[in-house]
């Protein structure tokens, strides 16, 4: 765990526990990836009317749907969300949704919002805004460092088209986010530009295997497709 000092988390100590984990994670873990491109043209421009709707401090930053997305198919695909302990693995009814945070000053942590697959929009909106702001002041609780049972990690804008992201013991996958860009596709029967996506899927081998990755993929291509039913 990180060490806190009067000035909050010692970076030396957060890059050593990082380290700990992530060779722990190579060391026992077989992973495994699988990639998709997904398109996300549907959601941005279901997000660009809905938040002209809203009053500002009520906007959806577009990372706001893709996670209520991705919680809704892990929820729908239990081999990717749990822990393996004691060589076995445990599935989680609920999802607790690790979020890959950078910290003031370097570091990464991912803490949980609890039971994210059920909160609607506004309800992760306001828990990314608490989280978010808690890790960056050194406010988190003890529960929240401890609780995910799977991870996401979303790069954000004008960062890298993809990651291959390592799995954090004892959960066994985790999903990565690149950032969102233009890309011009053959659609129908005609050329057009769209907005995607890629996200990868790192997962446990002794767990699940590609096929599984693949349907939680195109489960959450499907829920991106009708943004207004989220």
């Amino acid at each position: 765990k990180p060490v806190r000092t009067k000035g909050g988390i010692d970076p030396v100590e957060m890059r050593r526990a990082i380290a700990a984990a992530m060779a722990r994670s190579k060391r026992e873990i077989p992973h495994y990836y699988v990639s998709s491109d997904l398109d996300v043209t549907a959601l941005m421009t279901w997000l660009e009317g809905e938040n002209r709707k809203r009053p500002i401090p009520e906007r959806l930053l577009y990372a706001v749907p893709l996670i209520r997305v991705i919680c809704l198919a892990l929820a729908k695909t239990p081999e990717l969300n749990g822990l393996y302990e004691g060589d076995a693995f445990r599935p989680s009814e609920a999802v607790h949704a690790g979020l890959a945070v950078s910290m003031r000053g370097g570091g990464l942590i991912a803490p949980a919002i609890l039971n994210a697959d059920t909160l609607d929009l506004d309800e992760l909106r306001k828990a990314l805004a608490d989280l978010v702001q808690r890790v960056r002041s050194g406010r988190l609780k003890s529960s929240e460092m401890t609780s995910a049972t799977v991870t996401i990690s979303n790069l954000g804008e004008k960062t890298a088209d993809m990651l291959m992201p390592v799995i954090y013991p004892p959960q066994v996958a985790i999903v990565g986010c690149g950032q969102i860009r233009d890309s011009v596709c053959f659609t129908g029967d005609t050329w057009q530009t769209r907005r995607i996506m890629t996200v990868t899927v790192a997962a446990d081998h002794r767990v699940s295997d590609g096929r599984i990755a693949a349907r939680f993929l195109n489960d959450a291509q499907k829920r991106l497709d009708h943004p207004e039913k989220l």
